[in-house]
């Protein structure tokens, strides 16, 4: 499946008229599919990850809306705003101590290329230039961080 990232990403951005955000979608679309569970297999990869894609745009151009007409003072006066509360904090502190560990068992160059993109927001391409590898490869990296984190959280938390 991993094939078909770049022609995505391509069919994404001319949807969006932006690459970092269809890049973004593309993520969010890989990482659906490899979280998804049953036992089924996919008959149709690309057109289930299209077709994944395509709803997470959808998605997000509803929640746009949405936030565009909600009033923004409730996130002035409602205390659920501010803070998690504490079983949430600590369930999001335990997930990212798992995260890390799954992170730290991939090889520097793949970890590099996953937080670059993840946490800095880097383009692929401003990371194959500041890696000094190719954009492919980058890709490859990323999609390959994304797979083994998902596996990880799934066998440690189980």
């Amino acid at each position: 499946m991993e094939h078909y990232y770049r022609e995505l990403v391509s069919f994404l951005c001319a949807r969006l008229g932006n690459r970092q955000a269809a890049e973004d979608v593309a993520h969010d679309a890989y990482t659906r599919v490899l979280e998804r569970t049953g036992d089924t297999d996919i008959e149709h990869p690309r057109a289930f990850l299209y077709r994944t894609a395509l709803n997470l745009v959808i998605d997000g151009h509803r929640r746009g809306q949405l936030r565009q007409a909600e009033s923004l003072d409730v996130l002035d006066s409602d205390e659920r705003f501010f803070s998690p509360a504490p079983s949430q904090d600590m369930e999001q502190r335990q997930r990212l101590e798992l995260i890390q560990r799954a992170l730290g068992e991939l090889s520097q160059l793949c970890r590099d290329c996953f937080l670059l993109r993840k946490l800095e927001g880097l383009s692929h391409q401003e990371i194959a230039e500041r890696l000094g590898i190719s954009r492919s490869l980058v890709e490859k990296h990323i999609v390959n961080a994304m797979k083994h984190c998902r596996v990880r959280m799934r066998q440690w938390e189980c």
